[in-house]
């Protein structure tokens, strides 16, 4: 029984962040495409904190409760914001400041959880140490939601983001990528784990490329905060 309630407590100081995390991020998407000319996520009703207007049944719960579950590398995504990159003015840079917008969104999330450390002393003890890892749980999730959607692979917003920078005869063959970017995803995130396992390597390619910027950009915000070293 304590078992249970101590994963019950552990579980619920991450529901709050990802809570905000993940509609946040989309709305950011819908609200820089509104902005820019594109009304469609607008009429859709997807420029909205709700969560329930962006949640994915697989993305969003099925496979983090199974990567969590496996004790694999803790990953996630929400239904994408339906945009039209030709309504944008300018396309092209309206494009990539629509990709971006997600992940900037992220970073300002992190950071304003870590500033709001401040606002614990004021909390009773228990409501305070519920708090506190939940704010902590809110900079480490946005950063890692920021840093891995900055992949250069379509359809995450790094992908779109260098699609819009790259030259066209590089920014085509990346475009086309697309519709197998889910795939070479979880390719990435579940296969080639495991065939590392078989041979005795070390194939995780995705924690190995993600560890080095979460860390640096949490060490970061917790500095820019003045939470020192904290996160160390």
């Amino acid at each position: 029984m304590l078992g249970n309630s101590a994963a019950l407590y552990a579980a619920s100081t991450w529901i709050l962040p990802v809570l905000i995390a993940v509609p946040f991020h989309e709305a950011a998407h819908g609200f820089v495409a509104h902005r820019l000319g594109d009304d469609t996520a607008w009429r859709m009703g997807r420029v909205t904190f709700n969560p329930l207007r962006h949640i994915d049944p697989f993305g969003t719960v099925v496979l983090p409760l199974l990567l969590f579950i496996t004790g694999g590398f803790l990953f996630g995504y929400a239904k994408p914001v339906p945009v039209n990159f030709r309504a944008l003015r300018p396309p092209r840079l309206g494009s990539i400041l629509v990709a971006a917008a997600g992940p900037a969104m992220n970073i300002a999330l992190a950071l304003a959880a870590a500033f709001l450390f401040y606002a614990i002393v004021y909390l009773p003890p228990e409501i305070g140490r519920w708090t506190l890892l939940c704010l902590a749980h809110a900079v480490e999730l946005n950063i890692v939601l920021a840093v891995f959607n900055m992949l250069p692979i379509p359809p995450l917003d790094g992908g779109r983001v260098a699609v819009g920078i790259l030259p066209r005869p590089l920014a085509l063959p990346l475009a086309r990528l697309e519709p197998y970017g889910l795939l070479i995803i979880l390719g990435l995130l579940f296969v080639l784990p495991w065939i590392g396992e078989q041979v005795h390597l070390n194939l995780d390619v995705l924690r190995w490329v993600l560890t080095g910027p979460v860390d640096y950009l949490v060490n970061l915000v917790a500095v820019i905060a003045g939470l020192g070293n904290f996160f160390s």
